[in-house]
């Protein structure tokens, strides 16, 4: 009875993450699947370690096979692993407790607060990070700073050139830049306008 309430507040912890946090901001389909997928699978096979006599270099094992899986379909962003790490934790924690305690439930919300906080869009929402190909073979930093100021419309904070062609006249430099008030603003109108075009539908 123990162990169904654990694996019942992982279903509901899990369920929180893909469809209360991650859906919602991100919009990607196959990763609600995979994070769905990885959690009952991790709790399916931390409920039958913790319910046998298996020894645990053979748990351990298991858990390598399962750390070295690459996700070989499409690349994923840092806070997707993040998302992945959590619901693979929420598993974890769920199937090795035998009971409900204090520990294991308030380590459960711990994870969802976490990225309920650090995934939150309005979060260090005037920063932003691209990757650009400029028509113009840059070997002046600072003449590439304020041309990367004056055509993204804010201050760069971080600029690393990865590839500069001379031949071609090329440049492919990763920016990472906080844009100005006013860009924040149009960006925050452009979405409610989007979103209330959708609903219209």
């Amino acid at each position: 009875m123990n162990q169904l309430m654990m694996i019942a507040a992982d279903l509901v912890a899990v369920a929180i993450l893909a469809f209360g946090l991650y859906f919602p901001r991100h919009h990607r389909r196959d990763l609600v699947v995979a994070f769905l997928g990885v959690n009952i699978g991790v709790l399916a096979v931390s409920v039958v370690l913790a319910s046998t006599t298996v020894g645990a270099g053979l748990g351990l094992g298991l858990f390598g096979v399962l750390s070295i899986i690459r996700l070989r379909s499409t690349e994923i962003s840092q806070h997707e692993v993040a998302y992945y790490f959590a619901a693979l934790a929420l598993g974890l924690i769920a199937g090795l407790s035998a009971a409900p305690t204090t520990t294991t439930t308030g380590l459960m919300v711990l994870l969802l607060l976490a990225l309920a906080v650090a995934d939150h869009p309005a979060l260090f929402r005037r920063h932003r990070q691209q990757s650009l190909l400029l028509d113009t073979a840059h070997t002046d930093e600072g003449a590439l700073r304020a041309h990367l100021e004056l055509l993204l419309g804010g201050r760069v904070v971080n600029l690393a050139v990865k590839h500069v062609d001379l031949v071609d006249d090329t440049t492919l430099v990763e920016v990472r830049y906080v844009v100005g008030r006013s860009n924040a603003v149009a960006d925050a109108s452009a979405v409610t306008r989007v979103a209330a075009a959708a609903g219209a539908r």
